[in-house]
């Protein structure tokens, strides 16, 4: 099954932070806070300015970006996790 946003909507799967515990304690899932970062999975074609042309999104897919802890839209398709955000709730686009 594939998903693809509409207008300027863009699917991710957020990613989780690599574990280094100090003491060897450890944090339950549920004690955990959402991941912040996220990689692009699909995105919309853009959405529409007041003149009616499509102003494009300026993330592609395989991008990796910083997003708020509770933002978008949180849907499971089959055993993966994504969200649904919008293309101005993105922070940032994370360059290597």
């Amino acid at each position: 099954m594939t998903i693809r946003p509409l207008n300027d909507r863009v699917l991710l799967r957020r990613i989780e932070p690599e574990e280094v515990v100090k003491g060897g304690i450890i944090i339950p899932d549920t004690a955990k806070e959402k991941p912040q970062e996220a990689e692009v999975i699909a995105v919309g074609p853009g959405r529409l300015d007041d003149s009616g042309k499509r102003v494009p999104i300026e993330v592609k897919k395989g991008d990796r970006v910083l997003i708020g802890k509770y933002s978008g839209t949180d849907i499971k398709i089959g055993d993966e996790e994504y969200v649904i955000v919008r293309e101005d709730e993105i922070l940032g686009v994370i360059e290597k």
